[in-house]
């Protein structure tokens, strides 16, 4: 049996290590300070849960919609008016006087 791996954007994050992710905070630290970081976190945290509540809105509908169902055609109405027959005239064209 032959192995396939596919290299995918995700699998990059397992291609990092502690040295580089060290460097990746040390640089975030050193361009926007102690004092805004926990800021940054809590506005991502914020968009975060947004995004997430949305996702979970537009699912609920679209599961909502698949519940519904298809609207029922009413029976027709009925009138008092009283009920006419019509009477089938056969066209004199049709006949043939042989």
């Amino acid at each position: 049996m032959t192995a396939v791996f596919v290299k995918s954007s995700f699998l990059i994050l397992q291609d990092i290590g502690m040295s580089e992710l060290l460097l990746i905070a040390v640089v975030v630290l050193l361009l926007f300070g102690g004092k805004k970081i926990p800021e940054l976190m809590r506005g991502l945290g914020k968009g975060i849960r947004e995004f997430n509540d949305a996702k979970n809105n537009v699912r609920q509908e679209i599961e909502e919609g698949m519940k519904e169902r298809p609207v029922q055609p009413s029976a027709p109405a009925t009138t008092d008016a009283p009920h006419t027959t019509s009477t089938v005239i056969p066209d004199a064209s049709q006949h043939n006087n042989a």
